[in-house]
């Protein structure tokens, strides 16, 4: 059995040590918005916070994760779309099939996180994930837009349920 933080909540599983994170969140929490894209960290898809660290979740074993260790998906990061990423995404036309795109958000939010003013060569950096529609222009747009004052670095903090921040 294997304690995990998800979301703020402590949660338990029984699955196999090398058991990539991915699928304990999808199988085992039915937290679905972490998609699985190519199974190799290669496309971001996958992409979830780990003590505010961007994480593929599909090439990451549950026993390499701490109990203490606060998991963060993109249920997580906003239940109801309001975080200030997911807005300027909507209010950009970010997504056009959408399945990349929550990977994207997590990568991007925890870009901002880091650095709330980020160069085009920070977004570059940062926002590896693969985007089969090439929507990567209205990418970099929205991750301006929040940076650019459409909200503030401290609204880009996540509350968890017991009340800590990351």
């Amino acid at each position: 059995m294997r304690r995990l933080n998800v979301n703020g909540v402590q949660r338990e599983v029984d699955v196999e040590d090398d058991t990539p994170l991915l699928w304990v969140l999808r199988e085992q929490l039915g937290l679905t918005g972490t998609k699985y894209g190519c199974g190799i960290a290669a496309c971001g898809a996958c992409t979830v916070h780990l003590d505010g660290v961007p994480t593929r979740s599909c090439v990451r074993p549950v026993s390499t994760i701490e109990p203490t260790e606060k998991i963060v998906t993109i249920e997580g990061l906003s239940p109801d779309g309001s975080h200030p990423v997911q807005k300027a995404w909507v209010a950009l036309d970010v997504p056009q099939c959408g399945f990349c795109q929550c990977g994207m958000v997590m990568a991007a939010s925890a870009l901002l996180k880091t650095k709330p003013n980020p160069s085009d060569q920070d977004i570059d950096e940062a926002i590896t994930n693969i985007c089969r529609c090439g929507t990567y222009n209205r990418v970099r747009a929205a991750i301006k837009a929040v940076a650019q004052g459409s909200t503030k670095s401290a609204g880009l903090s996540i509350r968890h349920v017991d009340g800590s921040v990351t």
